[in-house]
Parts: structure tokens; sequence; C-alpha cells
């Protein structure tokens, strides 16, 4: 199936400024998104809807919390709606590289394609393919897909992507980074030719230069921001400590109101700790690749609940956060290199709230740690703390809250491995109310300590 798209003068933000939803979409569309608190167009979302809803091919870059989920959606919603779905054969595609992020858009693309008569399923891995491939069969319109589990589909004759209409990549630097280049090549490549195609992703770089040059043709291009703009409403700390107090530092900060992100870089690790905080009387649930499907989105759903205050997960799982109202990210273990340590650390300041991040260094970590935030263009105020240094309290405020100790079950068996949102614009949650808490007694500690700052970089910078 061809599908011809017009010539389109590239718009300028002149043009594009004063854009509103009502101006651009159905209003069954600008119902939807009022009933989802969503009434202003996010920069990249007026910036991009003129082109986009023409059928131009898009290549958009955002840091997290910019809007883009919305801004490929809406576009797709809109192109598809008054058509006629078939078994097998969806007209729409979305790739992401987790499952959580294609748990998410899906969540995102419900009340919208509910509003255009739509329907739509996910595809990943980590669960039973049977319902995946009953809602193929029945047919959808959108399919929300991880490369992995859709090659299978493809292979075994249970999808037919011969007919989509629009493709979306979601977060395609990560795909590349995680190796899903040749299956999203191949994916690509069973789609219609000149069908419109958007990339979006909170950086391009070279990975992503690959299916921007061979899938898209003349792309019109936005970018919110460049991919070294700071964020003012994000301060970065780094906390170097003695391997015996790495623990108790870690856990003081994750007992003080607010939700916190705690990145670890292995599966094991964010087991480990998770287990480790909880016996410290700090509620946290653990997300990373070795547990089930179920498991995963239990937890996720109670940190996002609110019912658990802290999550311990790994870099993979970065990309499939999307919670409002974090307002401390923990490296745990410093990334291995700037970019996970943007991506990590984007899980906070999201939708212009601030938020705050800190990197926990041993000393031998010293020189690496240097090196990457050099490169990611961040200043960090580095300072040797211990439990009972006063900046702890500066950087999470509020008493510290401490249950009594948790035995955590062990997590069901996971599954065999398969190959392989964006929402409304949230005011950031003060950390001394109205955030979750951890547990139901308080300690207060005293303020002593040794402190010496230190500028790693020039430039601050966050996402």
């Amino acid at each position: 199936m061809t599908v011809t798209r017009p010539s389109l003068r590239t718009p300028t933000p002149e043009s594009t400024s004063a854009v509103s939803f009502a101006d651009l979409l159905p209003r069954p569309l600008v119902a939807a998104l009022a009933a989802e608190g969503v009434t202003t167009p996010f920069p990249i979302q007026s910036g991009t809807l003129p082109s986009s809803l023409a059928g131009r091919d898009i290549l958009g870059r955002g840091r997290t919390g910019s809007g883009k989920t919305y801004a490929f959606l809406l576009p797709l919603v809109t192109s598809l709606s008054g058509g006629r779905r078939a078994p097998r054969q969806p007209r729409g595609l979305i790739l992401a590289p987790t499952r959580e992020l294609a748990g998410q858009i899906d969540a995102a693309l419900q009340p919208l394609a509910a509003a255009m008569s739509l329907r739509s399923t996910t595809v990943f891995g980590g669960v039973s393919a049977g319902r995946q491939i009953n809602a193929l069969r029945q047919g959808v319109d959108i399919v929300v897909a991880c490369p992995g589990r859709l090659e299978d589909l493809l292979g075994s004759g249970h999808v037919d992507l011969s007919k989509v209409e629009v493709t979306v990549l979601d977060e395609a630097d990560h795909m590349a980074d995680l190796g899903f280049l040749p299956s999203v090549r191949r994916l690509l490549d069973r789609t219609p030719s000149r069908g419109q195609r958007m990339l979006f992703s909170a950086t391009l770089d070279r990975g992503v230069d690959v299916l921007v040059k061979r899938y898209l043709h003349d792309p019109f291009v936005h970018s919110v921001d460049s991919d070294r703009s700071p964020v003012a409403e994000m301060d970065h700390h780094v906390l170097h400590v003695d391997e015996a107090k790495r623990l108790s530092v870690i856990a003081d900060l994750a007992a003080a109101p607010g939700r916190t992100v705690v990145f670890t870089r292995t599966k094991h690790g964010a087991k480990a700790l998770a287990r480790k905080l909880n016996a410290q009387g700090v509620s946290a649930v653990e997300l990373h690749g070795n547990l089930s499907q179920n498991a995963r989105t239990r937890n996720l759903a109670q940190f996002s609940g609110g019912s658990v205050g802290t999550l311990v997960a790994t870099d993979v799982a970065a990309r499939g956060i999307h919670v409002d109202d974090v307002a401390l990210v923990i490296h745990a273990d410093p990334p291995t290199e700037h970019k996970a340590y943007l991506h990590r650390s984007g899980r906070t300041a999201r939708a212009g709230a601030a938020g705050t991040v800190v990197t926990i260094v041993l000393d031998h970590q010293t020189a690496e740690v240097r090196a990457m935030t050099r490169k990611a263009r961040v200043t960090a105020v580095a300072t040797r703390v211990d439990t009972h240094h006063p900046l702890l309290r500066t950087i999470a405020p509020g008493d510290r809250t401490f249950g009594p100790a948790l035995r955590v079950a062990a997590p069901a068996a996971p599954q065999a491995r398969q190959k392989g949102h964006q929402g409304r614009p949230a005011a950031r949650r003060s950390r001394n109310s109205g955030s979750p808490r951890r547990g139901s007694g308080s300690r207060s500690g005293s303020a002593s300590g040794s402190h010496s700052a230190a500028s790693f970089s020039s430039v601050r910078r966050g996402r």
C-alpha cells in the first residue's frame, strides 16, 4: 500500500507558537485531551503537529517530560480515524524499547483511540503470546510493540505489516543502545516504504542516523532543546562515601518524604539493594529484566500509586519509567557513560518540575565519575558525607521515616525470555507534604561531618 504525502513548507517557530489543539485536531480528540487535563500543547507538540498531521515524516527530539508521546499519538490517531480494520493487519505501528514504555504509551493512547473509535493492543515478551495473537486475529488499528516479540509473531504469520500507514519509533536511541537496530530495520522493511514515519527520541546520535537516512523521507526536524541544554530545575550532587557507609547513606536519602528512584548497574544489584533497603525499614520495590512481567507491572504500580516510596531499577528499566513527582534520583552505582547518566537523571525534573540527582561514589570511582559528568556537561558539588552530614537534609528535606524491617519474598521465576506517555504536565510535589511515606516510625539524625566542594564542570546540565 502506498501512502502519498504532500509537500509542506517547514513551519517556523512564529507559525507554531500560538497553535492550539482546537486549531489542529478533531473535536473528539480535543475533548479527550481535556478530560485528561491536557489543554495546551507543549512546544514539541505545537512545533510538529502541523507537519505530522499533513503526513510528513518527523524527526523529533525532546527530553523526558517534553510532551513527545502526545506529539506522535495525536497525528497517528487522527490519520487512522475513519479507516477499516482487518484481522492481523494493523494500520499503525509504534515501536518502543521496553515493556514498561510500551504499556505506558498504550495507556496514553487508550482514551484518544476510544474517542476516534480505534482499537489498539500491546505486543511484547515476558507474557503469554496468546492474548496478543487473539487481539491481532480479531483486528486492531494500532500495535504498540517491542521489536523482539513482534518479530516472533511476524515470523509465525500472526501479524502482517504490509498495510501499516503510520510507523512511530519512540526512544530510538535507546533501541540502538540495546542492539535492537537489526530487528527494527527488519520490521521497517516489512512496512510500506512510502508510509508516514515518525521518530522521536531524547537524543539523536549516530545510531539513530542509520534509521533516519534509510527510512525517513525529507523529514521535518524539530528539537525543543539541544542535547546539551541545561535544566535549571535539576540539582546535581556527587557524594563520596566509605563503602561501609554506602547503604546507610542511600537509606537515609530514600527514607525522606517523596518518591525516589535508585539506579544500579546490574539486575542482581537492584534485587540486592531493594532487599537491603527493606531490611532497614525503607519500603522499596525492584524493577529489572529478571522479574516476570506480572512482577514488573505490580512493582511499578505500587511505586506510581504511592504505596511504596522507593523504586530500585537498572539502566534498561530507566526508559520505561514515566512517573510524575519523582523528587530524587540516586545513582547507587555510577553509570558507565554520560548518556546513561542523563537518561537515568531524567526520571526527575519532568515537565518543568524541579528535582535532585545524587551520585554515590566510592574512592576508586572518582576518576570515572569526573570524566562522565564532564562529558554530560553537568556541574555537581562533590562532598564527602556520612549518615550524619547536614547536606543529606538539604538534598532530601523532611523527617526520615523507617518502618519495621521487611522480609521480601523471592520473586516469581521469570518466563522464557523473548527477543527482544507521556501524560499531562504535572507540578512537582513538595518533599515535605502530600508524598508517599516509608513505614511508620521516625528517626532524626544529628548534623556533623566534613565538607569539601568541587566543581566537576562549568555548565549545568539536566533533562
